[in-house]
């Protein structure tokens, strides 16, 4: 079970448990219906252990889920263009977000919205939404960030990790409790080679989402698109 729902956690076994013996108890056939919703409960919270795999220039998705958009030259924030890459996690997947490669944390932003469906195209623009800046660690070119976004069952997004705050490939550092969107954004290069289609099922801290073409030392770098 993940770190990160410990009260939801209890309180599922706590009622499911009681929901479930007083049913046996006095309608035995029935119980296994609270039995049964209280088992999909604690499933939506499990927190599966992943090895990231090896390699410094790789990008890892940051959550479980299908990939809903792959675009290259998008606005970032900045106002510079980026690769971005949208996962849209069902209320079946592994919520926990995961980091897509080893860096500093350079910014945490909050920003309140609404609870639209996920499924809506606006609802990465309107809904809530936390985002990470990281500096990656070399060859990553950098910022790096990772967008949590809220849906229109998710109400609430977990973040623990701060400014200041490194971390590795892969770790986890919070989740989105039910159904929502986790978005990657690269800085826009020219040696990234995409790794996903849309469409495409991927696991947050396994599947590599992009990784950056590397040259032999003394190789002149390629100009940035």
């Amino acid at each position: 079970m993940t770190p990160y729902a410990r009260l939801e956690v209890a309180l599922t076994v706590l009622l499911g448990g009681a929901v479930t013996a007083a049913t046996a108890w006095l309608a035995p056939p029935w119980a296994v219906l609270p039995a049964v919703v209280t088992l999909a409960l604690l499933s939506f919270y499990r927190d599966p252990a992943r090895q990231p795999p090896q390699g410094a220039a790789l990008v890892l998705a940051a959550a479980d889920g299908k990939v809903v958009e792959v675009a290259r030259g998008a606005a970032a924030p900045d106002g510079a263009r980026c690769v971005r890459i949208m996962v849209f996690l069902s209320v079946f997947n592994v919520h926990v977000n995961r980091s897509p490669c080893a860096g500093r944390v350079l910014e945490a932003q909050y920003k309140p919205g609404e609870f639209l469906n996920a499924l809506r195209p606006d609802a990465d623009q309107r809904n809530e939404s936390h985002t990470l800046v990281i500096d990656p660690a070399a060859p990553l070119p950098g910022p790096i960030r990772v967008r949590q976004i809220a849906g229109v069952l998710a109400r609430r997004i977990v973040c623990a990790a701060q400014v200041g705050d490194e971390l590795a490939a892969g770790q986890r550092f919070g989740m989105i409790k039910l159904g929502s969107r986790t978005e990657v954004c690269l800085p826009e290069h020219a040696d990234w080679e995409i790794s996903v289609r849309v469409g495409q099922h991927v696991k947050g801290g396994q599947t590599v989402l992009a990784r950056l073409r590397t040259k032999p030392e003394g190789t002149p770098d390629r100009a940035q698109v």
